[in-house]
């Protein structure tokens, strides 16, 4: 292993060390065509005139002031061709179909925030690197640095062109990856191993808790499942589930059973944590529900503690309007002073009042169990309603087009879909007398326009180099692409 690792690395610095004393040729020829008036000519010419690349290349930088509205690259692509074929034909082939050996053009369209990047066909490169280069001048060009950024960008090209293959980052990967493959891969399924066995005994544990926890309580269950009102809309519902109470019971049982016949070897396995997790979700699933019978009976009879039980139930909803202050007011908020959000805003005003005023009126006996929590339940089918407005809002400002809004209300509707829920959810009375009822939540509403805006940012980056020239570019078909910055 060791000798294989020596000569592996040998042979890269050999490789490296070698294309690195050839890559010192500057430019044939700098040509800068600055039409759009933004470039200084006395800092650009003498840097670019210094720059080194692998073969003799003319460099051309050229400018122009497109439209501020422009939304489509070949716009851009089609102006540095007809501006070639008028005024520097010698950047084309002899036949005219693509650009000349040995060339590469920068060019800048300053107010359409438009770059692209054409090569000569013994200089082109992959779109990717294409697009490596164009993001080097982003943040110089965001402020405004043109000169500085077309520099920043004939050098990263100057890096790519004509580079060997063996240069490029994956091939030195490759290289290192394969003098450490043996060895890695054992330390690889040694790491995995244990960290598996970590992760389910710290389940296990969990899941232990719960059990002990479900085990103890199962005779003040029952007798808190015996004096829940079964003319009660929430009260009745409780109690369905709690005729199958027993029946799931005897299953985790089973479960934890099989999963303390594991062994600490066995907890390094995969078809080990399927049955871990299946007593985790069984015991923690069980811990919930009998809370939830123990808070319906307090809270329906008005029994001791009874305060206690209607606080858990509120407790969600609050910490949900909590959260609206990052939602409508952090820094990365979006559309904060839309309609949309000054109408979320004053419903947590007014939900937080109304709850106040619940439990008030609850204690005063003003008001019965049952509507109070037909309260809560309304004020989360109103949340739910107003999030999802305002993700029509967020879609409106963030989407540009009509693929882009499907893609965020795509991830929207994958974020607010009922499905399985989270280990250290804790349901409600609301959640289990109503199972198929979903609350529209706060968390569900921030992750659905994060995973919707990452995205639309994935789609415009594939699809950030336009290659086209348009109509007026006839067959050509020179290599290069443009995109934004």
């Amino acid at each position: 292993m060791r000798r294989a690792l020596t000569t592996l690395l040998l042979v890269l610095i050999t490789l490296t060390g070698g294309a690195a004393a050839a890559a010192a040729v500057t430019p044939d020829e700098v040509i800068v065509e600055d039409t759009a008036g933004v470039l200084d000519s006395n800092t650009l010419l003498p840097a670019l005139e210094n720059i080194e690349f692998r073969e003799p290349t003319t460099v051309a930088v050229y400018t122009y002031n497109g439209p501020a509205d422009n939304e489509d690259g070949t716009v851009l692509n089609a102006e540095v061709l007809r501006f070639a074929r008028e005024e520097h034909p010698e950047w084309l082939s002899e036949d005219g179909q693509k650009w000349a050996d040995g060339l590469f053009i920068f060019a800048l369209d300053p107010t359409g925030r438009w770059t692209g990047t054409y090569y000569g066909e013994d200089r082109k490169i992959s779109l990717d690197q294409q697009e490596d280069i164009r993001s080097e001048t982003n943040e110089l060009f965001a402020e405004a640095n043109w000169t500085e950024g077309t520099i920043a960008a004939v050098e990263e090209a100057a890096k790519l062109i004509n580079r060997p293959w063996y240069l490029s980052p994956g091939a030195i990967i490759g290289f290192i990856v394969a003098g450490v493959a043996a060895a890695g891969s054992v330390v690889t399924y040694v790491v995995v191993r244990r960290n598996r066995r970590t992760k389910n005994r710290k389940l296990l544990t969990e899941a232990d808790a719960s059990y002990s926890s479900v085990t103890r309580d199962l005779d003040a269950t029952e007798v808190n499942a015996n004096t829940i009102p079964d003319d009660s809309s929430y009260g009745s519902r409780v109690l369905e589930e709690y005729r199958t109470f027993m029946t799931r019971y005897n299953k985790a049982t089973a479960l934890n059973n099989a999963a303390h016949a594991l062994s600490d070897k066995d907890l390094m396995n995969r078809s080990s944590t399927v049955t871990v997790e299946e007593y985790a979700d069984a015991a923690l699933e069980l811990d919930g529900l009998d809370d939830v019978i123990a808070d319906t009976n307090a809270l329906l009879n008005k029994a001791p503690g009874w305060e206690r039980a209607w606080d858990r139930q509120t407790d969600p909803l609050q910490e949900d309007l909590g959260r609206l202050d990052d939602l409508l007011e952090g820094k990365d908020a979006v559309a904060r002073d839309s309609a949309t959000a000054r109408a979320l805003l004053a419903f947590r005003h007014q939900t937080q009042e109304d709850l106040a005023a619940a439990a008030t009126e609850l204690a005063e006996d003003r008001i019965t169990p049952e509507q109070a929590l037909d309260r809560i339940k309304a004020a989360r089918e109103k949340l739910s309603d107003l999030l999802d407005k305002h993700a029509q809002t967020v879609i409106s400002a963030q989407a540009k087009t009509d693929s882009e809004r499907k893609l965020m209300q795509k991830e929207l509707d994958k974020a607010s879909a009922p499905g399985r829920r989270d280990r250290s959810y804790r349901p409600g009375i609301v959640d289990t007398a109503f199972p198929a009822y979903f609350y529209y939540s706060v968390g569900s509403f921030n992750t659905g326009i994060q995973h919707g805006t990452s995205s639309v940012e994935s789609a415009r980056s594939s699809a950030s180099g336009s290659t086209g020239y348009g109509g007026s570019g006839g067959s050509f078909s020179g290599a290069g692409s443009s995109g934004r910055f």
